[in-house]
């Protein structure tokens, strides 16, 4: 394929929205400021290739095109691609530079597609140039193996762009729905309470999120919402909880988890740091 990927933000959905673009056949570039986390990230990938080996989903070749397919860079002037997709910290004046700077540097065809949760893509796209082209391509964690794509429509985002995201995202295999610009876009603003109403029932001591996820497994879910939460980031969870709440002007059923805050100020983020409502092997 002759388009070209740009990833900004090499953490655990940056790098494996890198993945599956490489996979499709395009060729990336995965760009951070960190080297350390380009390096983590490049380790990663290399685990994915490994595993699909092992599966025998891939042979030796296809494992070596998709690693050469992807550009590891820490300049972002290296980041002059066809789509842009952003998946760095979740405030919006950062996401706004950040696509203000690449505005620059790329042509007036460039799509800039955030990867935010639950941040209003309206709010991302206002003053940058050519406005029209940035939308919202909400991937899954993890991204490389979740087919839900929400492609989300800010209020001056062009329906050229909306339907180019989502044959991109047929592309990399994924199933896109495209959803209007609002608080938590489809998915979060449903699954808010799979999480918050667990974290109640634990809070009053009704349940132990052990028992919680158990109960949850044993219905037909492939994962219990505390297992969840460790697994996307318990700061990554909290603040969209907080950026719902204030969205409905701090309506009670959105209302953040003092447990889930605890954890958060004592640092216990779930796998990323080893501890969070479980235990894990570092």
């Amino acid at each position: 394929m002759e388009k070209i990927i740009a990833v900004a933000g090499s953490g655990t959905m940056g790098s494996g929205i890198a993945f599956s673009a490489a996979q499709a056949g395009y060729n990336v570039v995965l760009y951070d400021l960190n080297k350390e986390l380009l390096e983590k990230a490049g380790n990663s990938i290399k685990s994915n290739l490994q595993f699909l080996l092992k599966k025998n989903k891939i042979d030796d070749l296809k494992a070596e095109q998709i690693a050469a397919q992807i550009k590891f860079s820490n300049d972002l002037n290296d980041c002059k691609a066809d789509i842009i997709i952003e998946a760095i910290i979740e405030k919006i004046d950062i996401k706004k530079q950040l696509f203000s700077k690449l505005a620059e540097i790329n042509n007036s065809e460039t799509i800039f597609a955030s990867n935010t949760s639950s941040l209003s893509i309206s709010q991302i796209q206002e003053g940058i140039k050519n406005e029209e082209r940035v939308a919202g391509l909400h991937f899954f964690n993890p991204a490389n193996v979740m087919k839900l794509v929400e492609v989300v429509k800010g209020k001056n985002t062009s329906q050229q762009t909306i339907d180019n995201l989502v044959l991109f995202s047929q592309t990399l295999g994924k199933t896109p729905v495209i959803c209007t610009d609002s608080p938590g876009f489809i998915v979060n603003r449903v699954a808010r309470h799979f999480y918050l109403e667990a974290l109640h029932i634990a809070e009053t001591g009704e349940a132990t999120p052990a028992q919680i996820d158990a109960q949850l497994e044993s219905a037909g879910f492939k994962m219990g919402p505390f297992k969840l939460m460790d697994m996307i980031g318990m700061d990554i969870n909290l603040a969209v909880s907080q950026s719902l709440y204030e969205a409905f002007n701090k309506a009670i059923r959105f209302k953040p988890s003092a447990l889930q805050e605890s954890k958060v100020l004592n640092g216990e983020l779930g796998r990323k740091t080893g501890k969070g409502f479980y235990t894990y092997n570092s």
